[in-house]
């Protein structure tokens, strides 16, 4: 899952979300110097993706684009099911997507100190391209993963997948529908286990 999934995966607790968002940026260990509810939410993304990652519905997505890009086709599904996501938006929450984003840039420049310094030089084009909302469209898409282009230095050209994202369309809604059912029940869960975890640890 990319940013959009990360970011309503938290269950509307601000450094949980701002710890599953930025976690790709916090290699190993290192979330353990950053406030509780933010490696909290670091955790929650690495159990995310490992979820995601050896779930078999995923995995019959993903296949669709083996052929053409490869090991790069787990990568396509993140962007690809966050587009899902953004487009049936209305089925999992009740805020509209636009003032959802605008509030989660908000937060993020609330805390801005506390950012990976990557996502701090990131902000201001996220902010500026407006890439959360820019999921719910195909044109979107095909922009996000044209910039992805541009940092595996044009390896595979991403951007082409929109075609068999067009082809696949309504299984791949479908897919990602089932998953996402699944995931909100884990992610519920193990968010609960992580807070356990953090409550029985000696101060």
């Amino acid at each position: 899952m990319n940013f959009l999934a990360h970011i309503y995966l938290s269950q509307d607790r601000d450094l949980v979300q701002i710890g599953n968002f930025a976690a790709d940026s916090i290699k190993g260990k290192k979330y353990k110097s950053l406030p509780v509810e933010m490696q909290k939410g670091i955790l929650l993304h690495r159990k995310i993706d490992s979820f995601t990652d050896s779930h078999p519905i995923v995995f019959k997505s993903a296949h669709r684009f083996f052929e053409k890009y490869g090991h790069y086709n787990t990568v396509l599904m993140d962007v690809i099911y966050d587009h899902f996501l953004a487009k049936n938006w209305k089925s999992y929450s009740n805020i509209p997507l636009s003032d959802y984003v605008n509030s989660f840039y908000e937060l993020l420049q609330t805390h801005f100190e506390i950012l990976p310094k990557n996502v701090q030089r990131f902000y201001p084009y996220m902010v500026e391209q407006n890439w959360l909302l820019s999921y719910t469209s195909i044109n979107g898409i095909e922009g996000i993963l044209a910039q992805m282009n541009h940092r595996i230095k044009h390896r595979v050209p991403l951007h082409e997948s929109i075609v068999e994202l067009e082809e696949f369309y309504e299984e791949l809604e479908h897919e990602f529908s089932l998953f996402f059912t699944e995931l909100i029940a884990y992610s519920k869960k193990e968010l609960s286990l992580i807070d356990q975890l953090y409550d029985k640890a000696p101060n």
